[in-house]
């Protein structure tokens, strides 16, 4: 019996070249917006037109699926296309669970648009499954996991979760941005379907915008079929160069991630024990309440993303953030290059997030220097 491939190398097979007759170990680009019918008015290559299908966007939908163990991927032109297809995909008074801490955009769109479509949204701490369970209605028809949250980092227990949705009934998606199939397999614990800003960790370089669904086996084909309409219809899909930059990401995926983790944890722990920093969060560190949690979901590690509170005010936390050197002020993770940001100015008025928290996405530089930056910033 043949054993399964590991991670790094299914994600070197899924993405060679296929069907390629120059014997090319890269893959090609294909920029094509349409392609050329037969006399008989039919498709040899089984191509139309790039919003239906794409060769660059097939190779990576077909190798999303393959590393997730999935059914089926859908990419799309970025993590909230992604977000607003399944939401699509629901009817007009249905109702939707979320996070109480859920990604703010999600929380915008669930107000600010599907409102007017009648979808009704709870939002609940998805860390109590008693919570949850008071939350579940009769028209409940999909509950939203996102974890470790953002920026609370949250974790969920995808697995009760998953059971209690489908005892009502109820789809289970998770948001798996933060950490990847290298970290966490949410299909594997028992979610419908799990959802991707492959913006982030997929492409690692802060160089392209796309996101991706990848449906589980055990997921309605009705939810399958409905995806595919509207991933089709909408036209909400990436470039066949942006499908060819995240195809080339997952090949060097693992080793990326795994350097970050690392990172992280060791940057972690310096908070941890610096007298300057009040929380950090992080569900690696013994300290955090859903640690054990963690390290089933996450054996390798709970990402390299981290959040830490210090002060009392914005201004406290935003002026350590403008002594870092080497700690770009952007909004985003996932890429090689270290970040931070302070989240609430972020997210605006709205926002539940406390004023002197700081999110960090650890990058893969030296972890000497990343602590020798901070060290300088909090002196």
């Amino acid at each position: 019996m043949t054993k399964k491939l590991h991670f790094e190398t299914q994600a070197i097979q899924a993405t060679e070249p296929q069907g390629d007759e120059t014997g090319s170990v890269a893959n090609a680009i294909y920029p094509s917006t349409t392609f050329r019918r037969e006399h008989d008015g039919s498709f040899a290559s089984g191509f139309i037109y790039s919003r239906k299908h794409n060769p660059n966007r097939k190779l990576l939908e077909d190798s999303l699926a393959f590393i997730e163990g999935g059914k089926r991927a859908f990419a799309f032109a970025s993590g909230m296309a992604a977000i607003n297809t399944v939401l699509q995909s629901l009817q007009a008074g249905d109702h939707v669970i979320v996070p109480d801490d859920a990604y703010y955009e999600l929380r915008r769109t669930l107000t600010e648009l599907f409102a007017n479509w009648r979808l009704e949204h709870t939002q609940v701490d998805m860390t109590d499954l008693s919570a949850i369970k008071t939350a579940i209605q009769p028209n409940t028809k999909l509950i939203w996991i996102e974890s470790p949250s953002n920026p609370l980092l949250k974790v969920t227990d995808i697995c009760s979760v998953a059971d209690l949705a489908h005892q009502h009934q109820a789809l289970c998606v998770v948001d798996n941005t933060w950490c990847t199939p290298v970290l966490q397999k949410p299909l594997e614990l028992g979610a419908d379907a799990v959802m991707y800003s492959t913006t982030k960790y997929f492409g690692g370089h802060s160089d392209s915008l796309s996101g991706a669904l990848v449906v589980g086996e055990n997921a309605p084909n009705s939810f399958i079929d409905n995806l595919a309409n509207i991933q089709n219809l909408s036209g909400a899909v990436p470039s066949a160069f942006d499908c060819w930059l995240i195809t080339r990401g997952i090949k060097t995926m693992k080793l990326r991630v795994m350097q970050q983790v690392s990172n992280a944890k060791k940057l972690a722990d310096y908070f941890y024990h610096h007298e300057k920093i009040t929380m950090v969060h992080f569900p690696d560190l013994a300290s955090h309440p859903q640690h054990q949690i963690a390290k089933v979901q996450m054996p390798l590690g709970s990402g390299a993303m981290l959040s830490i509170q210090l002060g009392e005010t914005q201004q406290q936390a935003m002026a350590v953030i403008a002594k870092l050197r080497l700690f770009t002020a952007a909004t985003s993770l996932g890429g090689v290059e270290s970040l931070v940001e302070h989240r609430k100015s972020v997210e605006g008025s709205a926002s539940t997030t406390p004023e002197n928290l700081i999110r960090i996405s650890v990058g893969i530089e030296h972890i000497d220097d990343l602590i020798n930056d901070w060290a300088f910033a909090l002196s």
